[in-house]
């Protein structure tokens, strides 16, 4: 029996997901003894249009993108998003607060006739997507579950609650006793809450759960004396395509 073939693809995104699963080591030896790796910048020069299942970083942002990535999607059995620039748009959003030729006049000056740009967008805006593994970077432990799933017809295990349960099973001081906006109360799991554990408040990298409580969060906020503006603002680092979700 032929192993799966699998495909690493690169859209609009500094390809630091593909770099986390670079870091597997071992874990990704055991891994390359269930399936075949046909592409990948990354890690090698050769590549394949003949792919069963399809790794996909980055956000879509111009149009030569869009059939670009549906050609990824006739081709493969299974499509998995990976990292926030192809699940949610990620910090490539940021752009679509600008008029797009403002942004091209920013970015390319004299030359900005000469490239394409548009409103950025998760792959999803333009394809099915059967898999989604969240996060700026990747964890990589969820990375190995989600592949591990897959190659055994199952549904993964990704946490649909806030980072706070994990911020609480580390024991965490809570960031607002400390004056701290976090968007942890809103955000999905998954990433061993590293952001608020090194004192840094969640900036939503992850994506929001499937029902956050959105009018909790902001009470919570005016509680301990914190800007909504300020959070709003914290969101849209990675939630610009969706920002009519939080206010």
């Amino acid at each position: 029996m032929s192993k799966p073939r699998v495909a690493f693809f690169s859209f609009t995104s500094c390809e630091g997901c593909q770099l986390v699963v670079l870091t597997i080591e071992e874990q990704l030896l055991e891994l390359v003894k269930l399936i075949d790796i046909v592409s990948f910048r990354e890690a090698m020069s050769e590549k394949s249009d003949d792919y069963d299942i399809a790794f996909v970083e980055g956000s879509i942002t111009r149009t030569s993108e869009i059939e670009r990535v549906k050609t990824i999607r006739d081709t493969a059995k299974v499509v998995i998003a990976l990292g926030a620039c192809a699940t949610i748009g990620g910090i490539n959003c940021l752009k679509n607060q600008f008029e797009m030729n403002k942004v091209k006049d920013i970015v390319y000056g004299d030359m900005a006739d000469k490239f394409d740009t548009i409103p950025a967008r998760p792959i999803e805006a333009v394809i099915k997507v059967d898999y989604r593994i969240q996060g700026c970077p990747i964890d990589k432990d969820e990375f190995v579950e989600v592949t591990k799933a897959i190659l055994q017809g199952r549904k993964p295990r990704i946490p649909d609650y806030p980072v706070c349960v994990e911020c609480q099973m580390k024991e965490n001081v809570c960031l607002f006793e400390k004056g701290m906006v976090c968007l942890g109360p809103i955000t999905r799991a998954g990433c061993k809450a590293i952001c608020p554990t090194y004192n840094d408040g969640c900036v939503g990298c992850r994506g929001l759960i499937d029902a956050p409580n959105l009018s909790s969060h902001k009470d919570l906020l005016s509680e301990h004396g914190l800007n909504i503006d300020d959070a709003i603002s914290r969101y849209m680092l990675f939630g610009g395509n969706s920002k009519e979700k939080y206010e």
